[in-house]
This record gives C-alpha cells, sequence and structure tokens, in this order.
C-alpha cells in the first residue's frame, strides 16, 4: 500500500455556519463541500448532521460535523489542551507576524511566536475550542537529517523508561539561557 496524502481530517464544531465564516475569514480558507443527511453512511445510524469540507491548500481538507442531536461537545479532560493541536504551514517567518497581526486585529487572543529550534509557531483558538497552530519552517536540511536519524533512537529510549530523551535537546538550547 502507498498512501498518496491525507484526504481531510474531521472534527466536530458547535454552529456549522460559524465555523465556516471562521474559517474563511481568518485562515482565508476556500468553502468546498457540505453534505448533510439523516442516517450515518457508513453504520446507517439515525443521526442528522451536516458535513464540512474547508480547503487547507496544496489538496488538503479540513472537515468538520455539526451533530444537533449529540450531547454538548467537549474535550478530553484528560489530555492537556496543548497536546489537540490542527497545525497549518504558512510560507516563512515574515508570513507568521503578519498573519499574527491579522489575527490579533479581529480580537483573537494569539500566544507566540514560540520558536521550536526548526520551526516557529502561533496559537489560537477557533469558535469550537480547537487549538490552532500557524508554523513556519526555520530548520535547515542538516537539522531535519539529523532529526530524523535519531528518531528512532530517542522512540526506543522513550519506549523503555517513558523519561525525556536528550538526544534533540539542541531544539531549544539558547531557550532557557538568557
Amino acid at each position: 500500500m502507498k498512501l498518496q496524502q491525507i484526504h481531510h481530517v474531521a472534527y466536530r464544531c458547535n454552529d456549522a455556519k460559524e465555523t465556516v465564516e471562521f474559517y474563511q475569514r481568518v485562515l482565508k480558507m476556500d468553502f468546498l463541500v457540505a453534505i448533510s443527511e439523516d442516517k450515518v453512511p457508513s453504520t446507517k445510524e439515525p443521526d442528522p448532521y451536516m458535513h464540512l469540507f474547508l480547503d487547507a491548500g496544496n489538496g488538503n481538507i479540513l472537515a468538520f460535523f455539526e451533530i444537533p442531536n449529540s450531547p454538548p461537545m467537549g474535550f478530553d479532560p484528560n489530555t492537556p489542551r496543548w497536546v489537540q493541536h490542527i497545525a497549518f504551514q504558512v510560507e516563512d517567518e515574515a508570513a507568521l507576524i503578519k498573519a499574527k497581526a491579522e489575527i490579533e486585529a479581529q480580537g483573537l487572543d494569539v500566544v507566540g511566536p514560540t520558536d521550536h529550534g526548526i520551526i516557529k509557531s502561533i496559537y489560537f483558538f477557533d469558535p469550537n475550542g480547537h487549538r490552532l497552530e500557524l508554523t513556519c519552517v526555520t530548520g535547515t536540511p542538516a537539522q531535519m537529517k539529523e532529526l530524523k536519524e535519531i528518531a528512532p533512537v530517542m522512540l526506543e529510549e522513550w519506549s523503555k523508561h517513558k523519561k525525556v530523551v536528550t538526544h534533540a535537546s539542541w531544539l531549544h538550547q539558547n531557550e532557557f539561557s538568557s
């Protein structure tokens, strides 16, 4: 099997129209498709829904479901909010800084930019409470190559001990020195 790409990633939303308008306004996404049915196609369960598809660029699609007959939307209480997020890449650091200013001008709180050593990111929330990240790549090909080479060793060590593995600590080496 050879995968071509991720076709879409789907999340729940509280309000389909509000969600589409947010992603169109804030992230300039094109609204591609809306599907609404009374039954879930895969299970045939009766559960009316609105399924939305937005263009996240380069063939990537972000989808949402509004399911009004289900209990109110929640989040995993055992997972910190910073863990589950949707990350979008922008062209460069100038585009990231510009995006931050545009998003803040719309009244949204933005955290960052945060320097992760090989990327810089900003963070904010959509109207459904999903954490969003905009990021730009700042790492060199040599850095990316090194990270790929040490990844299996780091994973193996983590799997055995469940303690921080320091092979890539150079990513944040200057972060705490000032």
